[in-house]
């Protein structure tokens, strides 16, 4: 009996010392890892990249993690043998991608458990997810060499370290340096370099100690962190396995470890043999093309080009066009630049109807189509392209039997080109204005304006949505060989949803055209019905709105037609070569609507739909009178002044009316005359 109890005690006594010895045991070195494999459990994107045996934790794979743990647990002991100590020395590489700036970073990791497939990459380093993060239930200590600055986890900067317990969140933190001996300060360090980096991680007594340095460097003496860390609480059963995580987002590097070693104490820590690592492999662009080698090239070419195919390129160049995403839901209405260059014979002066401000207007024919107006503009100007749009966008999609049909347009480099039907008629300020025409009779007047009157109506009340014209002047209307009325020169329009707000915030519009509350609440349908009142009234006298050349009394045409009344002598405001053909009655509803339309009261016009029904004596207008407060009132006409006042005197000494682009904000004109300005569209 007693011999075999002394058997079982120098078996257990064996079994004790065995198990003792291999706790003291527990160490390695690998300087690279081409004979790692067996040890090594590896997952995710983690590999071992041969001949050289160079750890590659990720690659350049978004949304990745791998890990790298030494397959056999770290035994701690028992609390009675010993105290528990470890101290490791590794050598990693962190190697952005070529062209992408930045990249997360790694961790060495003490983990109760090798699987962390639970984990999510990105800014979590493959170590914990959002639930995860911060449990005490994860049993994982990290030493995170962290490469992206994440404001959930409140680091200090994108190039850090820190020792993270169960969560990301570190308990201690330091920008990435280390501490030369030979200086006696601390140089920074930048993880992401590509070049190798050694870290030493001491543990003993309960102080933990990160210590980095340059790859020739020697350890320095004083290292970056230092932290009372409980190993033992975070484990329980005082065991855990060591390696190396790593991942990647949207944010992608490689990952690398060169060497590593591991050892219980301190004192017994095998170093690295640096000359037997391997070599980091280094990414670089694809090497640009010298500039002077890219000229030359070019400059070869352009000759070869030119001796073999000139007047190809010629060709080419000469109908070069212009697209935008804008102009895809108008392609149909779109035609090559050489089509309407035939078209106009090469834009032949001889064909030239008129010439303004922003271009010019020229004759064409095509097959099929017949005679067409082609307005070509100048897109050097910033509103020279917005009033192009404008008329492209606007024009193209309404559909009245008044409205200029516009039946296509054009873009090359430096030119804008509107196609629309030709007007042989040309415009009514010629008939009124430049004698090349002979004068409308009043049935063609009361006509046109019937015409004007019947296409305005519609773009406030029947288009899918409101049309503020916004420039509606003599020259904008155009006429056909039956002469016709035809509203064009969409330059200014906007659009607008029925029911909303149609004030404007800049005015726009032509000297004497244009309403007083422009200068406040900005355009609407009643800054329009203002302007055709203003038409209507040229149109029946003959004259401008605003003519400095008259006498003073004359000059403002709304104050003349209102005087003429007042002293009972309407019909001396009418254009002399009517010569007294024209029915009284239908001038003086024209007058009078047109005194009643250019009312400095908006609310007191009436709207267009009204307007038709009083010119074609559907209707009755309301009673008023030339003292009717607000009518015959003319609006001011002064440019660059503080503000703008009532007045019935104040002029300019200006030929023509020219159109007014924007207010300043103390209400100064700046004047610029519109696309085309009295042409012959």
């Amino acid at each position: 009996m007693a011999q075999r109890l002394h058997l079982l005690l120098s078996i257990i006594f064996f079994v004790n010392l065995i198990c003792f010895s291999s706790q003291q045991d527990f160490s390695f070195i690998y300087n690279g890892f081409n004979q790692g494999q067996a040890n090594l459990h590896l997952d995710g994107a983690a590999r071992i990249q041969s001949p050289d045996g160079l750890l590659q934790l990720t690659n350049a794979t978004t949304q990745q993690m791998g890990h790298a743990f030494f397959n056999r647990q770290f035994d701690f002991g028992s609390a009675s043998s010993h105290s528990l100590s470890f101290s490791t020395h590794f050598v990693c590489a962190l190697v952005p991608k070529p062209g992408v700036d930045g990249g997360h970073g790694i961790a060495f990791v003490l983990s109760s458990s090798m699987d962390l497939t639970h984990a999510d990459p990105t800014q979590y380093l493959g170590l914990f997810n959002i639930s995860t993060n911060g449990s005490p239930s994860s049993h994982l200590l990290a030493i995170e060499l962290d490469t992206v600055q994440s404001a959930e986890f409140d680091d200090i900067d994108k190039n850090h370290v820190g020792i993270d317990e169960n969560s990301l969140q570190s308990v201690v933190s330091a920008s990435a340096s280390y501490y030369s001996d030979r200086e006696g300060t601390n140089k920074s360090l930048t993880l992401l370099s590509g070049d190798p980096i050694q870290i030493w991680i001491d543990y003993e007594d309960t102080l933990l100690n990160v210590t980095l340095a340059p790859l020739r460097n020697q350890k320095p003496s004083k290292p970056l962190l230092s932290r009372t860390i409980n190993v033992t609480a975070m484990f329980p059963d005082r065991k855990a396995f060591i390696g190396f995580s790593g991942a990647t987002g949207s944010l992608i590097s490689y990952q690398y470890i060169l060497g590593w070693s591991f050892s219980r104490s301190r004192a017994s820590l095998q170093s690295l043999d640096i000359s037997k690592l391997p070599r980091v492999p280094r990414l670089t662009k694809p090497k640009k093309i010298s500039p002077l080698l890219i000229v030359l090239l070019v400059i070869l070419a352009l000759i070869v080009i030119a001796v073999l195919g000139g007047l190809c390129i010629y060709r080419r160049r000469k109908y070069a066009e212009v697209k935008e995403a804008w102009e895809k839901p108008y392609g149909p209405l779109r035609y090559s630049y050489k089509s309407l260059y035939k078209a106009t014979r090469g834009f032949n002066k001889d064909d030239r109807l008129g010439k303004g401000g922003f271009g010019e207007v020229f004759k064409g024919n095509m097959p099929l189509v017949g005679d067409i107006a082609v307005k070509r503009l100048s897109h050097d100007a910033e509103q020279g392209m917005k009033q192009f749009v404008a008329e492209v966008v606007t024009m193209g999609s309404l559909q009245h039997k008044n409205l200029v049909p516009l039946l296509g347009y054009c873009r090359r480099k430096g030119q804008l080109l509107l196609v629309s039907k030709y007007m042989e008629g040309g415009s009514v300020d010629q008939y009124l204005f430049h004698g090349d025409k002979p004068p409308l009779s009043w049935s063609q007047r009361i006509a046109i304006l019937k015409d004007i009157a019947s296409a305005l109506c519609y773009l406030h009340t029947g288009a899918s949505q409101v049309v503020l014209h916004r420039d509606i002047k003599a020259s904008n209307v155009m006429l056909n060989g039956n002469l016709q009325g035809f509203l064009g020169d969409f330059g200014m329009a906007r659009f607008d949803d029925h029911g909303a707000n149609l004030s404007a915030t800049a005015a726009v519009g032509t000297i004497g055209y244009m309403a007083l509350e422009l200068t406040s609440t900005g355009t609407s349908t009643k800054t329009d019905v203002y302007a055709f009142g203003a038409f209507m009234l040229e149109v029946t006298c003959g004259r401008r709105p605003f003519d400095p050349d008259m006498p003073v009394e004359k000059r403002h045409l709304v104050k003349w037609v209102c005087e003429c009344w007042r002293k009972g002598s309407l019909f001396d405001a009418i254009d002399t070569r009517l010569r007294g053909k024209f029915i009284p009655g239908e001038v003086e509803v024209v007058l009078k609507l047109g005194l009643l339309c250019t009312s400095i009261v908006p609310d007191s016009r009436p709207t267009m739909e009204q307007v038709v029904q009083y010119i074609n004596r559907h209707q009755t207008m309301p009673d008023f009178s030339p003292d009717t407060p607000g009518i015959g009132v003319s609006t001011p006409v002064l440019m660059g002044v503080p503000s703008l006042v009532l007045t019935s005197t104040s002029g300019t000494s200006s030929a023509s009316p020219p159109s007014v682009s924007s207010f300043s904000a103390n209400n100064s004109m700046f004047i610029s005359h519109t696309i085309i300005n009295g042409d012959g569209r």
